[in-house]
């Protein structure tokens, strides 16, 4: 399945190369117009990466937008009180990632905490990962955790993860399959993978492994011409 991104920054909908805020391909302020688009996917991803980065929230634009769509949200939930808050605004599961992890190693401490608060259904582990190491705050500080030891570890507490190929983000080269598998064969939880998917091939090829993909960059350039559940093209 193509799961649509929507990622908002200062008020806008953006897409950055490489997590960069200096570096932003695309920026809109036509809101309600990808909402509309959107409507029809079975599963939508809403980031705040104001909140993500600490600079701030875009609370307001997702309070508006996570009733009208199918919305999975994240960016910036540090809390059990944030976790509930965007539940409320009407997310159907909160991404939760740094906060899962803490000096290097997953805080499982947390995730028991959450996951008793929210219920592990309501929870998408998000896994960012580097030069094959996880990233966290940002993708700006590196563990000594690979991709598959964080899932492993932190599997008892969610209902799927979000896998980032951060070398690949926003580059619109492709992503790296081998790695996404990997992941997908150490846990049993469904599996939802981004970071530079960007063709129709590789949407397939995800999905016949049973794994979904976010996508992003390719969609707002017009590279990946998608308007219907499912990714078919116009």
């Amino acid at each position: 399945m193509l799961i649509p991104s929507i990622d908002l920054m200062g008020g806008q909908v953006v897409q950055l190369v490489q997590g960069r805020s200096d570096r932003a391909a695309v920026a809109s302020n036509d809101i309600d117009a990808w909402v509309r688009r959107f409507q029809r996917f079975p599963r939508v991803q809403l980031i705040d990466l104001d909140a993500a980065l600490g600079s701030g929230t875009n609370d307001a634009l997702v309070r508006s937008i996570a009733p009208q769509l199918p919305c999975r949200v994240g960016g910036g939930i540090r809390t059990v009180d944030r976790a509930r808050e965007m539940l409320g605004y009407g997310a159907q599961a909160v991404i939760v990632g740094s906060s899962l992890f803490r000096g290097g190693r997953p805080d499982t401490g947390f995730a028991e905490a959450l996951a008793g608060s929210v219920g592990p259904e309501n929870i998408i582990a998000a896994v960012d990962s580097k030069g094959g190491r996880v990233v966290v705050k940002g993708w700006t500080e590196a563990t000594p955790l690979t991709a598959v030891e964080a899932v492993q570890a932190l599997e008892p507490y969610c209902a799927e993860f979000l896998y980032t190929h951060v070398d690949r983000e926003g580059l619109m080269q492709g992503t790296d399959m081998d790695a996404i598998l990997a992941v997908g064969r150490a846990t049993s939880r469904r599996l939802t993978a981004a970071g530079g998917i960007t063709t129709r091939e590789e949407i397939d090829r995800l999905d016949a492994a049973g794994i979904d993909a976010v996508v992003g960059m390719a969609i707002y350039t017009g590279r990946l011409d998608v308007a219907a559940p499912g990714g078919k093209p116009d």
